[in-house]
């Protein structure tokens, strides 16, 4: 239960209660969440377990782990390097949105959006990111708070922690959802998300919604940078891994699910467009808990259970970057987290930073910032390149081989990965991971 709840925590985090309801939103409600949960199940879960058979075969970070398993000369290992620079990328902007969170959840409870028009409300998300000492500020905090609580050590702090936030996030989350589908007019909002609608597809356009589903499928689980890796390495041979790999994707299914049930049932309620993008959460929502029956206490719920599960992925990709510095460098975990503390803190600021003191860098043009280019960089081309590197390694030939990565997936009991799966494997899935590759190229 501890490594579903760890593992799951790594996959549920803002790529879930942030990113997927506006993506789901922008690309036309139902159409584009049947693509993504056909893609999670044809690209993400084959994916997650081959990184959770590099990762138990070799029981090292992304670092070490290729170096364990590859034949002398091979080159593998440098896609460790390239995994640790996707974790730092990402964590980059993940603390930066996290402090977000934490700044609403106060903003929230001290009832500063109470007597506030639509416009003040609007105004107060740009007021935050005019401000360089509350986005530095709270990004500090986010990052200090994380390091120390990997410095505690895996059980008795990141899985302990993790336990305890996933268990609250889960119930908060049902709480939120049965009270925004019980809202007056909800019923508008469940029909735009659950039922597909493949005209609202097309005027989204379909190559377009079809590249999105597959880039959420892979940002969700964290896949390719060695983040589930990690705890791959951390679990014994009892069970098998295509078992755990359906229990962790529907786990974080279950997450993105709900929190769409949350929030576009309440859009409609409130007769508000639901594809308004990242700022829906920030703009939107405190607007509509403003103007509802307890709207202060809803609302400070909501961004509780919005930090919950920010939190969770940083605790576990922090855990993946910790745990790399002491394969790497010979560390003990205390002299890891010391330096990440710095070195995480110091990479952060240009993100924190790109709304207001930086905001003249604008790498995609008028209105875009530095979380922009680091979202896609991390999107758009680690999180594909590294899966598909994890791919080559598991079924070719010139890697660990096919024959090495089925026999460790199907070591222990549950779910097993048939033999026939071969096929798909090394023809198709490669090919489809090659046109998001270059589809993300070609957008930006």
């Amino acid at each position: 239960m501890g490594f579903i709840l760890l593992s799951a925590g790594c996959a549920i985090g803002i790529g879930n209660v942030w990113r997927f309801p506006y993506v789901a939103g922008a690309y036309g409600g139902g159409a584009f969440v049947l693509c993504y949960l056909f893609f999670l199940v044809i690209m993400g879960i084959p994916v997650m377990t081959m990184e959770f058979a590099v990762g138990r075969a070799s029981r090292k970070s992304i670092i070490r782990g290729f170096h364990e398993l590859e034949q002398p000369g091979q080159k593998w290992h440098l896609h460790g390097y390239l995994g640790m620079a996707g974790n730092y990328l990402l964590m980059m902007f993940y603390t930066t949105v996290t402090g977000w969170m934490l700044y609403y959840f106060y903003l929230m409870l001290a009832g500063r959006f109470q007597g506030k028009n639509t416009e003040q409300v609007g105004a107060t998300f740009q007021e935050m990111l005019d401000s360089p000492q509350i986005l530095v500020g709270n990004m500090l905090l986010v990052v200090a708070v994380g390091i120390f609580i990997c410095s505690i050590g895996l059980q008795k702090g990141v899985e302990r922690i993790t336990k305890v936030m996933m268990s609250l996030l889960l119930a908060i989350i049902i709480v939120l959802a049965i009270h925004s589908c019980t809202l007056e007019g909800a019923a508008e909002g469940l029909k735009f998300y659950l039922l597909p609608d493949f005209s609202k597809m097309k005027e989204a356009g379909v190559w377009a919604t079809v590249s999105a589903a597959m880039n959420q499928a892979f940002f969700t689980l964290s896949l390719g940078i060695g983040s589930m890796g990690i705890f791959g390495s951390y679990i014994d041979k009892k069970r098998s891994l295509l078992g755990e790999s359906v229990n962790i994707a529907v786990l974080d299914t279950f997450v993105a699910i709900v929190s769409g049930l949350i929030i576009f049932p309440t859009c409609f309620s409130f007769g508000i467009s639901p594809d308004q993008g990242p700022r829906l959460i920030f703009i939107t929502l405190p607007n509509i808990f403003n103007s509802m029956a307890g709207g202060r206490a809803w609302g400070t719920l909501f961004f509780v259970f919005m930090s919950f599960a920010a939190f969770s992925t940083i605790l576990a990709v922090f855990e993946n970057i910790i745990s790399c510095g002491m394969d790497l460098f010979g560390w003990s975990r205390k002299k890891s987290c010391l330096f990440n503390l710095a070195a995480l803190m110091i990479l952060s600021l240009p993100c924190a930073l790109g709304y207001n003191l930086w905001s003249a860098f604008q790498p995609f043009g008028e209105g875009s910032a530095v979380l922009d280019l680091e979202d896609f960089l991390v999107s758009n081309l680690i999180l594909p390149i590294g899966s598909l590197c994890y791919l080559l390694f598991c079924v070719t030939r010139f890697g660990w081989g096919f024959e090495k990565y089925l026999k460790e997936a199907n070591t222990g009991e549950g779910m097993k990965l048939p033999r026939q799966i071969r096929f798909y494997l090394t023809f198709i899935l490669p090919v489809l991971l090659v046109f998001l590759i270059v589809k993300g190229l070609l957008d930006h």
